[in-house]
């Protein structure tokens, strides 16, 4: 297989260029996946390169599984078991480098991972040991603090030292607090997954000349969202040969919320000297129009690098912008086009993609889309380790692995119930820390301290001789499957979701597809850390759907019709960007730049002039972002500016006998007027009591 077929020049030259360090500024829609893939397969195929002497960075594990498969037809691979063992995400490729060599920093290689709620529950027993109360001092701000500092490289120490505002001066007890009991759980939270590498190729030379010398060649993906511990990383891997090969474009860094930032791409030409530039501006994705309006709006952005996507395949439709009374009407507009649409077989449903600046933008679209009998999908609501079954069983799975797991412990201790009280638990875990044991062993062993009652003793003991049998089977490397299917039986856990409280065969149903899930996994520690390196950007979409979610959520995807919806100043671009200043407001711009660019065929844009928030209805003007995109848009069906300047003091024009239509209920007849209420009787006998200045009803 020639592995240039189907590359443009540009790709052709980023495939080729394979010494020294190689800047890939790729545009969206640019095919820099295809890029990367081919320049892998040509270092593998005629460079003299072993799968294992590269080192291939994505930022989701979803496309780390998508571009190994690609390689493997790419380079005829016949067995794939095994193949690329260093292509993954930052945080796998960091949790595979301290099992196997964090010991030489003191990292035991057993240790467990802690998500979000276990940070948040480990926050919550330090401030309780320090005596901090949490109506002040709110775990998630301390959390995120705490995330922030770590993303920077900052220690407890050093945070300390700087911090000068009295919850500053609380986060850095905590933190300190924090790391003292995640340490001695033998855990690490996904901040310290990229800290403690970052630790680990610093202190320990050997092990640094180890990977510099194994890895020679490094290539990263979205290079333009690396963090400063990331970034750290990556200079301590490059050896002096500096085959390094960075993918990103600044224009889409949208995620400097979470510790991003886009100027490690930008001074990329500082770090490495000489570094040959290649421009992917090709789009294979867009229109003209959409590329051409995408582009004026980026290009008010004054830190950024210099690029012109262009396209062969035509202008194609005007990016259509839409005005509407409010978000109702706003819902409506974007349903009844849908509806419009899959009703003549012009589109399905998988086709299109709505996309917001906040989630709380949602509410109004489901419900038009639901009673236009319109199917979608929410990204980003509950996913499915998140849900409260699935989080417990994990929870004992963890504390079988690492039996010094306290936050896993703390979570499952009375689930289900088992009459160990607060003041016993926190009797047994000052016992369990004083004796040496594990936690496990101190369970089984509960009768040898005096300090707890004869029912906690003999409830805690029971308790540790089921856990005991449980952690037999993952010592002895049974799979995970079956020490789930174990587990639900021995806690009696099946029982405990099926006490009749509503939900409970779906939580089952949940828990089924857990074991099955479970299967493709060979031990206990495989199946733990997939599950808790599982990321949001993996969530799968399904075709026979209308995509709901937010701008940030819909990075590396593509819809041939995009609706990008709330197109209005101070929702977006938010008012905070607005608030404080330029660098802010680059972001806002980039992060339009993103939503517009997932757009193939169609993208409508619409801005409600009221918009109801915190029960008050807001007035507001259009984005200047729409003012940004030149004459590359075209305005439809705008609502009547004399209905918008109408609005002020709402009054009651209805009588009983009116009929009247709502968008959401349809059509009806008033039978009652009290005030600026109604009672309207509408189709199919449903009876409704609204409030004119907020239902949006219209006289037939």
């Amino acid at each position: 297989m020639d592995i240039l077929n189907g590359l443009n020049d540009a790709q052709k030259s980023a495939v080729l260029h394979v010494r020294g360090p190689l800047l890939i500024l790729a545009g969206a829609g640019s095919g820099k996946t295809k890029t990367l893939t081919h320049r892998i397969a040509h270092l593998l195929a005629t460079e003299g390169v072993y799968p294992s002497e590269v080192l291939a960075v994505t930022f989701t594990n979803k496309a780390a599984r998508e571009m190994r498969a690609r390689l493997a037809t790419l380079t005829r691979q016949q067995n794939t078991r095994g193949f690329m063992p260093w292509m993954g995400t930052f945080h796998g490729i960091c949790v595979r480098m301290l099992r196997t060599d964090g010991i030489a920093i003191g990292i035991q290689p057993s240790f467990v991972i802690y998500d979000e709620d276990d940070r948040q529950g480990l926050i919550k027993q330090a401030m309780k040991e320090l005596s901090l109360s949490g109506d002040h001092i709110k775990p998630r701000a301390v959390s995120a603090a705490i995330s922030s500092a770590k993303n920077e490289l900052i220690s407890p120490l050093e945070y300390a030292e700087s911090a000068q505002f009295p919850f500053q001066q609380s986060v850095a007890k905590i933190y300190t607090q924090y790391e003292k009991l995640r340490r001695k759980a033998v855990a690490l939270d996904f901040d310290d997954l990229l800290i403690e590498t970052v630790r680990l190729l610093r202190e320990s030379a050997q092990v640094r000349s180890k990977y510099r010398t194994q890895f020679r060649h490094i290539l990263i993906d979205e290079y333009q969202d690396t963090n400063a511990a990331q970034y750290a990383i990556v200079k301590a891997l490059v050896n002096d040969d500096k085959n390094i090969c960075v993918v990103g474009d600044d224009w889409q860094s949208i995620y400097s919320w979470r510790g991003a930032d886009f100027k490690n791409i930008l001074r990329f030409e500082v770090d490495f000297p000489g570094a040959f530039v290649v421009k992917l501006e090709q789009n294979y994705r867009s229109t003209g129009a959409i590329l051409e309006a995408a582009h004026n709006v980026i290009t008010k952005n004054v830190e950024r690098t210099d690029k012109k996507l262009w396209t062969s395949e035509g202008a194609g439709a005007p990016v259509q912008v839409q005005s509407v009374y409010d978000e109702v009407e706003e819902a409506y507009a974007v349903a009844s086009r849908i509806g419009a649409q899959t009703a003549i077989g012009a589109r399905r449903y998988g086709d299109f993609a709505v996309l917001y600046r906040v989630n709380a933008q949602s509410f109004a679209l489901e419900r038009a889309l639901l009673q236009n009998h319109i199917p979608y999908q929410l990204v980003g609501g509950t996913r499915f380790y998140d849900r409260k079954e699935i989080k417990d069983i994990i929870a004992y799975m963890r504390l079988l692995y690492q039996p010094n797991d306290r936050m896993s412990f703390s979570r499952i201790v009375n689930v289900p119930t088992r009459g160990i009280g607060a003041t016993s638990f926190e009797k047994f875990l000052l016992w369990q820390s004083e004796s040496g044991m594990d936690i496990i062993a101190a369970l089984t062993n509960a009768s040898q301290t005096s300090r707890l009652t004869p029912r906690a003793t003999h409830a805690l003991t029971v308790f540790g001789e089921k856990l005991r049998g449980l952690q037999a089977m993952v010592e002895s490397g049974v799979g995970p499957s079956e020490v789930i299917t174990q587990l639900l039986e021995v806690v009696d856990y099946r029982r405990y979701i099926l006490d009749g409280a509503p939900g409970g065969e779906e939580r089952e149903a949940n828990l089924s597809v857990l074991v099955s899930d479970a299967k493709s996994f060979m031990t206990v520690g495989d199946f733990l850390e997939e599950v808790a390196l599982m990321s949001s950007v993996d969530a799968s979409t399904s075709d026979e759907k209308v995509t709901l979610m937010t701008i940030h959520a819909a990075k590396g995807l593509e819809y041939p019709v995009v609706f990008m919806v709330g197109m209005e100043d101070g929702l977006f671009p938010s008012l905070r960007a607005l608030e404080e200043g330029p660098q802010q407001l680059e972001e806002e711009r980039r992060l339009c730049y993103v939503g517009m660019t997932r757009a193939r065929e169609e993208l409508h844009l619409l801005y409600a002039q009221s918009r109801l928030q915190f029960g008050q209805r807001g007035y507001s003007r259009p984005s200047r972002f729409l003012e940004d995109m030149g004459h590359h848009i075209a305005n439809v069906s705008m609502a009547s500016q004399d209905s918008y300047n109408e609005y002020g003091e709402p009054t009651n024009q209805f009588e009983v006998g009116d009929l009247v239509r709502s968008l959401q209920f349809g059509k009806g007849e008033v039978v009652d007027v009290d005030g600026l209420a109604v009672t309207v009787v509408f189709d199919g006998n449903i009876r409704k009591k609204l409030n004119v200045e907020y239902a949006r009803l219209e006289k037939c």
